[in-house]
């Protein structure tokens, strides 16, 4: 997501001359503290371990949750079932439905004794200073922010906005999304914690993926989440909002979240057809593919700005360096899908050596962020002349399909970050492509050898992108672009950007004069 996604910031920065220059506390205790490693006795880690063939003891267990409603039914499961200790980061968790439910359940854990670190970017939690301080007031909980803004504000436009002086900084966030119970299993992948995550939005949610995983790979994601937590980029809440005496401060958060329903509707199966996390771990029979794989993550000092020389050890280079070992296709799924020069020149060699290249992202009428749709758009025809074949999300056949979820009268939107090379391996994880994932977020993601979890996500795209998705294609003699929607069997031709006005597309375009593409 962009941080300033108006041009208007700029001219509301000239406020900053009357009110001063807020700045950050210097001189901040950070109590170190690591993963727990003795959990061999927990339930989790006794069905993790049940759970793997003795032959597979040296792999990691993993299953995709392409479903909202199963991925919010597995992060309770874990919270509810974790005996010692559960690590939370994330760039956002709202104080909505979704968010308050998963607050809840983690202040529920430290009730039972549960160890609960919870590492939330900071750029979101405008108007959050009272829940974030009530749940760190209960005992076995620590709340840490990434990378705090200097202004403290109920309104995010106005925190951004009196932080301008320190901009440089602030413009480099913390994206990674991870969740960690007793070190037995992890979920990891493109979901924040909201609403619109887990199909709960009256207004639009998002189709996104995540991963379930076991094993090796979760002790280093554990390492990850240390890394950032003892980071000196990061802050205790309590040294940047003023904490009310304990006792007061739990009594607000029990205000807070009481209203909230106790449970979330979760479908029996998810689109592959299988059980939800819940049920499985109830019955101690959790299915899993096994695979050897890869955890790449940003450094957590990529936040003091990164050197243009040492980008190709960013996770999103990371990944451009799998996908280039392709030799037959590599299809990505991106939400912001900003290419630039170097990804145009990976994609030219790519085809140039018979690899087919398959890209799905939003339409204009689909994406949350126009701009960067826009800054898509200038590389739409130079791919599609070279043989990329593109798809874009359709927000209206997404909710008439249902292939993807039921959206009710909500639009649908893609979110999901996942590359598939070769048909083997499977890249998921927050990095979007462009050039805010490889230079100013840090992101983490898991690139997985598994042919047989790579069918589980081509089974999905094959049904579901004829159904909620236009092809692009150039129109013959002309350089127009076409989109192309399948109904009743048929080829429906759109001259246009489907659903999107005339005044929109000029709006974007004198907008994207002001918007450097390195901000997108």
């Amino acid at each position: 997501m962009t941080t300033i996604r108006s041009c208007r910031l700029v001219l509301l920065a000239l406020l900053l001359a009357l009110t001063g220059c807020a700045g950050l506390p210097a001189g901040v205790a950070r109590p170190a503290s690591v993963a727990m490693s003795d959990v061999a006795s927990t339930e989790l880690a006794r069905i993790a371990a049940a759970a793997t063939p003795d032959d597979k003891r040296h792999l990691s267990g993993f299953r995709v949750l392409p479903a909202g409603d199963h991925a919010f039914n597995a992060r309770i499961a874990l919270a509810r079932r974790a005996q010692k200790t559960l690590d939370v980061q994330y760039y956002l968790i709202a104080s909505d439905t979704a968010g308050l439910q998963f607050m809840r359940e983690l202040r529920d854990a430290a009730a039972r004794g549960v160890r609960v670190r919870v590492l939330l970017d900071d750029l979101y939690t405008a108007g959050q200073d009272e829940l974030l301080a009530a749940l760190a007031a209960h005992d076995n909980v620590e709340v840490r922010l990434f990378n705090p803004l200097p202004a403290r504000s109920t309104s995010l436009r106005s925190r951004v906005v009196f932080s301008l002086h320190d901009f440089e900084r602030i413009n480099r966030r913390m994206h990674n999304k991870l969740f960690i119970a007793d070190n037995a299993f992890a979920v990891s992948g493109g979901r924040n914690v909201a609403d619109e995550y887990f199909m709960r939005s009256p207004e639009a949610n998002f189709i996104d993926i995540d991963v379930l995983s076991s094993g090796p790979a979760v002790r280093t994601m554990s390492e990850v989440f240390d890394n950032y937590w003892n980071s000196e980029h990061v802050y205790p809440v309590q040294s940047l909002i003023a904490v009310p005496e304990r006792h007061e401060a739990r009594r607000r958060f029990d205000e807070m979240v009481r209203s909230v329903p106790a449970e979330m509707p979760v479908l029996p199966r998810d689109g592959l057809g299988r059980t939800s996390v819940e049920a499985q771990l109830a019955s101690g029979r959790l299915e899993q593919h096994f695979a050897t794989a890869q955890v790449i993550a940003d450094s957590p000092s990529k936040a003091a700005g990164i050197d243009p020389s040492t980008i190709d050890g960013t996770a999103v280079c990371s990944t451009l360096n799998v996908m280039r070992s392709a030799r037959s296709e590599v299809v990505i799924a991106s939400p912001y899908f900003v290419p630039g020069s170097r990804g145009l020149a990976m994609m030219q060699e790519a085809i140039d050596h018979n690899v087919r290249v398959v890209v799905m992202t939003n339409s204009l009428a689909a994406t949350d962020e126009p701009l960067v749709h826009f800054g898509y758009s200038r590389y739409r025809r130079e791919m599609l002349k070279m043989g990329v074949t593109l798809y874009e999300l359709s927000p209206t056949l997404t909710r008439k399909s249902g292939a993807l979820g039921d959206f009710r009268s909500s639009l649908g939107r893609l979110h999901a970050k996942l590359s598939i090379v070769d048909r083997r391996w499977l890249m998921v994880g927050s990095m979007n492509m462009d050039g805010r994932s490889a230079r100013s977020n840090t992101e983490m993601g898991v690139v997985i050898d598994s042919p047989e979890l790579v069918e589980d996500l081509m089974s999905l795209f094959r049904r579901d992108r004829f159904e909620s998705t236009y092809r692009l294609r150039m129109a013959a003699g002309s350089e127009r672009i076409e989109w192309i929607a399948a109904h009743g069997g048929q080829e429906v031709v759109h001259r246009n950007e489907p659903d999107a006005s005339w005044a929109l597309r000029l709006k974007l375009g004198l907008l994207s004069l002001f918007v450097a593409e390195e901000l997108l």
